[in-house]
């Protein structure tokens, strides 16, 4: 006899039909597995066998044979437990064949039965969608993901029993229904921009940053509020759509992180360690998994003590920040993740952290210009912007005045991002710190003072066609938050200003 059922492969942040075959023959008794399969996919014959007699299902002696195909997709992990001990007992005959045509399984088998949660669950549901499935099963911690995009009956289940008896229409098990509004969640907002006392510099830079998805460098001594500045990025962030937040909610559930949870509708936040490991900041590993960039896509990398980070791993930036997006290959295949979030950087300007101030700082000049080293020009010019943190002043502290809150900031944010929006319609791009060489030229329109001022900079500052690009992408960020559609000369030069500490610390 034969049982076929289905589950699904998870590659990337993208889900492949797999479909599980059971044969079940007279001959010497064995269990053999089939269909390019890594270790702990190959150990599940024991799990299985072991899970179905504990299960109470007596299986007579026979030789079973079970195939994961398509053969030529590399099955990796434990999800496929559960549609392979469905598979046999079809095969047996314990389950009707024509329950399994629309249904599909994932879920780690325990020797008593019980079924564990397994990442990679919605990509596996956005699959079911597209294919046409009218249930699928999933381990209970996982239902609310697997219900994410609806279409489908999703049931949570504890047990093995609990899904033949659902199958067999004999179980009280109904299926799983909660509906998702998704809106943000503003009480879960920990951190505000009014908790930030004076900083407007600092505060109007990452506005205009958070606006055009530019990349930033915070430059400071210890103490001003570099940190407590990037923590609150993420509140004046605009809300995700659904699209979006169904893609960031793919990479955590792929890497494990959305068990037990509706689809993320905040910006997400990451902030390494700076001995972080270049597979775990990049993604990869013995069984390829998201990184910490793509587990911040359209959200916040923050990397603080920057010149701490070892330059190896640092380097790993280069190519996401530019294109994006971050190909891990392995021998038998290349994934691809998004790797579209801003990076936020933060550093003391010297390894006591308080030059120039050469009342307070220690350090020689050679030890000053070794440290300030540590960040080359080809990854200083990677930053759109460059700012300044300088300490806090005490009236700044005591005023009564309230600061403006990450609500205020937010709602000219989300202004400036809808006119990238039509501006780039029909697009692959939503963001200016997204365009071009090309698309520079053709959307960062300027008026004849806005050209004469960055003619003179970038005589006299000497820039780099790289940062001249970036000068006029930051610009024309500021002038969506002016709601302008020509840069002007003041947004040039405000756009400049973020240039400074650049020059101040490294020279021309």
């Amino acid at each position: 006899m034969l049982g076929k059922v289905y589950s699904a492969a998870v590659l990337g942040i993208q889900a492949e039909l797999i479909t599980a075959e059971a044969d079940v023959k007279d001959g010497l008794p064995c269990f053999s597995m089939v269909g390019a399969l890594a270790c702990e996919t190959r150990e599940a014959k024991e799990r299985v066998r072991i899970a179905l007699e504990n299960s109470g299902y007596r299986l007579p002696v026979k030789r079973i044979t079970v195939n994961l195909s398509p053969a030529d997709i590399r099955k990796e992990g434990t999800a496929f437990d559960l549609s392979i001990a469905i598979a046999i007992l079809t095969a047996f005959g314990y389950i009707s064949e024509k329950t399994m045509e629309h249904s599909m399984f994932l879920g780690e088998l325990c020797l008593d039965g019980s079924i564990n949660p397994v990442p990679g669950v919605l990509p596996a549901a956005c699959l079911a969608k597209e294919e046409g499935f009218l249930q699928m099963f999933v381990p209970k911690e996982n239902v609310k993901e697997a219900t994410a995009v609806g279409g489908f009956f999703t049931y949570g289940v504890k047990h093995l029993r609990d899904v033949v008896e659902v199958l067999n229409g004999n179980g009280d098990i109904l299926p799983y229904k909660e509906e998702n509004t998704g809106e943000r969640e503003e009480a879960g907002e920990r951190f505000d921009f009014s908790e930030v006392h004076g900083q407007k510099m600092a505060k109007r830079a990452l506005e205009i940053a958070a606006a055009g998805r530019h990349n930033v460098l915070m430059i400071g001594p210890p103490g001003t509020g570099k940190t407590m500045l990037a923590k609150r990025i993420p509140s004046i962030l605009p809300s995700l759509t659904f699209e979006e937040s169904l893609e960031i909610s793919k990479i955590y559930s792929v890497a494990g992180r959305l068990a037990g949870q509706k689809l993320l509708t905040n910006p997400p936040f990451q902030a390494p360690h700076h001995t972080v490991t270049q597979s775990a900041l990049a993604g990869g590993g013995r069984r390829a998994t998201p990184g910490m960039i793509s587990l911040a896509h359209n959200g916040v990398l923050f990397l603080d003590e920057f010149p701490e980070f070892r330059r190896e791993t640092i380097e790993i930036l280069r190519q996401p920040l530019e294109e994006r997006k971050i190909t891990v290959a392995r021998y038998d295949a290349t994934y691809e993740y998004p790797a579209g979030g801003m990076l936020v950087a933060a550093m003391n300007p010297c390894g006591c952290g308080f030059y120039p101030d050469r009342s307070r700082c220690n350090c020689s000049e050679a030890q000053i210009k070794r440290y300030l080293g540590k960040i080359s020009r080809p990854r200083l010019e990677r930053f759109d912007l460059c700012m300044e943190v300088l300490p806090v002043r005490f009236a700044d502290l005591k005023k009564e005045t309230k600061e403006e809150t990450s609500k205020d900031i937010r709602a000219r944010v989300e202004a400036a991002r809808r006119r990238q929006k039509e501006r780039y319609d029909g697009m692959e791009i939503s963001c200016n710190s997204e365009l071009s060489g090309g698309e520079v030229k053709r959307f960062c329109v300027m008026t004849a003072g806005a050209k004469k001022r960055i003619e003179e900079a970038y005589e006299r500052f000497r820039l780099s066609a790289r940062s001249y690009h970036r000068v006029l992408k930051t610009a024309r960020t500021i002038g969506d938050l002016t709601g302008t559609e020509r840069i002007e000369e003041e947004h040039v030069a405000e756009a400049l200003l973020y240039r400074e500490p650049d020059r101040k610390y490294w020279g021309e």
